[in-house]
């Protein structure tokens, strides 16, 4: 059993669409637990003008019936309220004229890469899918993996570490109380003096013509040992919870646990002891440095994982580009965009660890319905207290 999804549509185009299979009969699914998930996708102080267009909502259009999964695949729709501006442009259909293409790419964006591997002479053709706005559709897929998550007590919450350079003092705080924090800030950061400086920064960087990039961490509490394995490569589950963060759209680092720290430390100051609680029958660990998984297993710790994201490609004060057509220097492009995104990709980095480890969770107790893999779940759950 594995949660398989794909996404389909473009920036502008009529809507955006998600295929998600694997989800057992009888999972409780609402429209309104995706759609608590879209909206916080879309807040965030450094928002460009989009994000005043659309409201995101989501349509439940097969897999789902009286509110629960029935174990076909689900369809999820988005719908591009700005497509109304864009129909001539955009539409599926022939065009009543030639759009100007755009030629002019932008550095930092898959703009020149992708006209060149697809041989698209009008950017936009590869713009439009390349844009960020395809992760509403990702976000969507990942509540539903958070739903299924919940259901076998697992729960998926990401905040802001740093944004700008400006770094957030979460030192001490229990999950609770951090993901609390971070769910009343409007920039999902669980120190308000830090957000304050934040703000500051993003401020400077909007008047600088300007953006700015920084860090999310992503936690999930309450994930069993054993999910995932060590016997190949791509079954250990650090590996595959690093692509799917990197996938996102302008993340180009991810780390586990301590991550890059580790390197400069020693091991002593590195591994974490094993203790063994009685009371409870289950190996513990005193400090979480591995960040919940070794040797690509999870090891009953809190998984952490954070995502380092570059400040965004699109700038007011253009970079030099050279247009593809007449292969002329010119400014790049300029689209209208965000200045900082950083508490938006800490969503879409919830979204994209909640599919991993449904996926994991799948794979090791999955069922054709939500009984079953309740049933499979409490089944090892006493194995691993027998051990």
């Amino acid at each position: 059993m594995h949660f398989r999804w794909l996404t389909a549509g473009e920036s502008h185009g009529p809507r955006l669409t998600a295929i998600v299979e694997g989800v057992p009969a009888g999972l409780p699914l609402l429209a309104a637990d995706i759609d608590e998930d879209l909206a916080r996708r879309q807040r965030g102080y450094g928002r460009g003008g989009r994000m005043k267009i659309e409201t995101d909502r989501v349509t439940i259009v097969g897999g789902v019936r009286g509110g629960e999964t029935l174990g076909s695949p689900i369809a999820l729709v988005v719908e591009n309220r700005d497509f109304q501006s864009w129909v001539d442009r955009m539409s599926p259909g022939p065009l009543p004229s030639t759009p100007e293409p755009l030629t002019r790419p932008r550095p930092g964006h898959a703009d020149l890469a992708g006209g060149l591997k697809y041989d698209r002479s009008d950017l936009r053709d590869v713009l439009e899918r390349a844009s960020a706005r395809e992760t509403a559709a990702r976000t969507a897929v990942g509540a539903v993996a958070k739903r299924l998550l919940r259901a076998a007590g697992v729960d998926v919450f990401g905040h802001v570490v740093s944004i700008a350079g400006v770094h957030a003092d979460v030192e001490g705080l229990d999950d609770t109380t951090l993901r609390a924090r971070a769910r009343a800030s409007d920039l999902a950061c669980a120190d308000a003096g830090a957000e304050a400086r934040m703000r500051e920064a993003i401020r400077d960087t909007a008047h600088a013509g300007d953006t700015a990039g920084g860090v999310f961490e992503v936690r999930a509490t309450g994930v069993p040992p054993g999910l995932g394995s060590h016997v190949h490569w791509d079954r250990k589950l650090d590996g595959r919870l690093v692509q799917a963060l990197v996938s996102i759209h302008a993340i180009k680092a991810a780390e586990i646990g301590d991550g890059w720290r580790a390197a400069t430390l020693r091991g002593s100051q590195v591994h974490d002891p094993i203790v063994f609680d009685p009371g409870a029958r289950r190996f513990t660990r005193p400090t979480n440095h591995a960040g919940g998984l070794e040797g690509g297993i999870t090891n009953g710790e809190t998984v952490v994982c954070r995502a380092a994201m570059k400040p965004i490609a699109t700038l007011k004060k253009a970079l030099p580009s050279v247009d593809v057509r007449t292969k002329e220097p010119f400014d790049a492009a300029f689209e209208r965009s965000d200045i900082c995104a950083v508490a938006a990709a800490s969503v879409v980095g919830e979204a994209m660890v909640a599919i991993v480890l449904a996926d994991a969770l799948l794979e090791k107790v999955g069922g054709d319905s939500l009984r079953e893999l309740e049933r499979n779940l409490a089944g090892y759950r006493d194995q691993l207290r027998a051990y």
